[in-house]
């Protein structure tokens, strides 16, 4: 996997290895543990939100933590379930849908390029068509993304979705530094959150990620 991770990294385009990189540049010293600037995201919530939905929903902003990047056999603690900042692998998960889950370290690293992430755990052995349709419908209505459809590769706009066995709930999403939490596939709300917080990370960057993990 380190190979192939390796070779993916040499063939990125270059301005995208440039931005992402040297961010990252100084991870060891001192002034890289600083959390990240906020001030490019909206107003930070003092406590959790619950918004009027068919279920229970929940939305909060845990504490940013510093955006650096580790090995890809790091054991790494995120203050929140799922992560919505914090340490990520050197490589971002390819913006898609995806029927197996995506390691942490790489999504994180997704939402650091102004990415949501979807997110679904599903104990029926057959699936949860129903709940996957939901979060397509949400990342559908994000709309265009320039600066993706400019990077020429596809992609429309920067979303995941993925199942994610660690989390609590049966429906998440996570942007930087936002977390969304809920007890059904809850669209209006899912679809306010990902329009209100899509494109809100430190990096913005749209070139797409890889799907060897």
């Amino acid at each position: 996997m380190r190979i192939i991770a390796a070779i993916f990294i040499a063939l990125l385009p270059a301005v995208a290895l440039a931005a992402c990189s040297g961010r990252h540049a100084a991870a060891d010293d001192a002034d890289a543990m600083t959390a990240p600037d906020a001030s490019f995201d909206v107003a930070r919530l003092d406590e959790p939100e619950y918004p009027d939905a068919s279920c229970r929903v929940e939305i909060d902003s845990p504490p940013l933590l510093p955006a650096i990047h580790v090995q890809f056999d790091a054991s790494i603690q995120w203050d929140s379930n799922p992560p919505s900042s914090g340490p990520h692998f050197p490589i971002w998960a390819a913006y898609q849908a995806y029927t197996s889950p995506v390691p942490r370290g790489y999504y994180v690293h997704d939402l650091e390029h102004g990415a949501i992430v979807f997110l679904y755990n599903c104990p029926d052995a057959g699936g949860c068509p129903d709940v996957v349709a939901a979060l397509q419908k949400a990342s559908d209505s994000i709309p265009d993304d320039p600066l993706c459809t400019a990077a020429g590769e596809g992609v429309r706009v920067r979303t995941v979705i993925t199942p994610d066995p660690l989390i609590d709930v049966p429906v998440a999403a996570a942007a930087w530094g936002w977390v969304y939490k809920a007890q059904c596939a809850d669209l209006p709300t899912l679809e306010a959150f990902a329009q209100q917080h899509y494109g809100r990370g430190p990096e913005e960057l749209c070139s797409n990620g890889t799907t060897e993990f």
